[in-house]
C-alpha cells in the first residue's frame, strides 16, 4: 500500500536509535525526507548516512538535547516547517513511588511532556495552513496501565496525553492529525533497562528475567522496533486523515482493559 508520503518532510526526535530510529526507517522506506536527533554528533552522523544510503532520501543530522530550550531550538531551525513531526525522548528511570524526588517529577515533565509540547506548538500553524499535517506522540502503555515503578513516566504522559486530545479536536477541519503511540515490551534498551532492574532487585538472570516478561505478553514474545514504525508510517498517510485524537496500543495483546 502507498501511504502518499514521498516528498514529505519528518521531522523525527530522539531517532539515532530505538523506537525514534525506527519511525524514521519506516518513514524513509515511503519516501518521507528527514531530520534525525540525537544528543551526541557522531551518531547522528551514522545515522543520517545510513538512513540516506539504505532509502535514498534527503536526511539531515542535528545533535540536540531536546530537554533544552536551546536544543529544542536547533531542531526547529533545522526543520521548522515539517509536514510530519513524531515527538519522542528518553523515559524517566523506574523508581519506588515514595523515592521519586521533586527534581525527578520535573524533569519527567519537562522531558515527557514539555518538550514534546512546545515543538507542537511550534509546527502546528505551519500544518493548518499547508492542510496537511501529522503529529505522532510516542508516549507509553503506562499512559492506560500505569505501575507502581513508573509513576513519573504515568505523570508527564498522561498530562501530554490529555493535551494532545485538544490539540487534535482542534485542528482536525485542517487536515492535521494528532495521534500517539503506547508501545509496551518492544525489544529495544528501554527493555533491557526493566530486565537489569528485575535482575538487581530479585536476583534472578538476565535469561529469567527476558523470558517473564515475554510469558506476561498473549503474543508470547517481546515487540520488534519496526512493527512500532510501521505503525508510526501508518499514522502518517495520506490516508489517515480521519484517524485523530487515539492512542494506538502497540503491546501484543498485553492490555486487559476495554477501552
Amino acid at each position: 500500500m502507498d501511504l502518499g508520503l514521498r516528498g514529505r518532510t519528518a521531522l523525527v526526535c530522539a531517532s539515532t536509535r530505538g523506537l525514534g530510529r525506527a519511525c524514521a526507517e519506516s518513514l524513509a522506506a515511503e519516501g518521507v525526507s528527514l531530520v534525525v536527533n540525537g544528543r551526541a554528533d557522531g551518531g547522528v552522523t551514522v545515522a543520517a548516512d545510513e538512513l540516506s544510503d539504505r532509502y535514498g532520501v534527503t536526511v539531515r543530522g542535528v545533535a540536540a538535547d531536546l530537554d533544552t530550550a536551546e536544543g529544542r531550538r536547533s531542531l526547529l531551525a533545522a526543520c521548522p516547517d515539517p509536514d510530519i513531526l513524531v515527538t519522542n525522548n528518553a523515559g524517566p528511570s523506574p523508581a519506588a513511588f515514595i523515592d521519586v524526588t521533586a527534581e525527578a517529577w520535573l524533569a519527567a515533565l519537562q522531558s515527557n511532556m514539555l518538550a514534546a509540547v512546545e515543538l507542537v506548538q511550534a509546527v502546528l500553524p505551519g500544518m493548518r495552513a499547508r492542510g496537511f499535517g501529522r503529529i505522532v506522540n510516542i508516549t507509553s502503555a503506562m499512559v492506560k496501565s500505569p505501575h507502581p515503578m513508573m509513576t513519573p513516566s504515568v505523570a508527564a504522559r498522561a498530562g501530554l496525553t490529555g493535551i494532545m486530545k485538544a490539540v487534535a479536536r482542534d485542528v482536525a477541519a485542517d487536515n492535521v492529525t494528532v495521534n500517539n503511540l503506547l508501545p509496551e515490551r518492544i525489544d529495544t534498551a528501554r527493555q533491557r533497562q526493566m530486565a537489569d532492574l528485575a535482575v538487581a532487585v530479585r536476583g534472578i538472570t538476565l535469561d529469567a528475567a527476558y523470558a517473564e516478561i515475554a510469558a506476561t505478553i498473549p503474543a508470547g514474545r517481546l515487540g520488534r522496533p519496526g512493527e512500532v514504525g510501521d505503525a508510526c508510517a501508518f499514522l502518517c498517510a495520506a490516508q489517515s486523515g480521519y484517524l485523530t485524537g487515539q492512542n494506538l496500543q502497540l503491546d501484543g495483546g498485553a492490555y486487559e482493559g476495554l477501552l
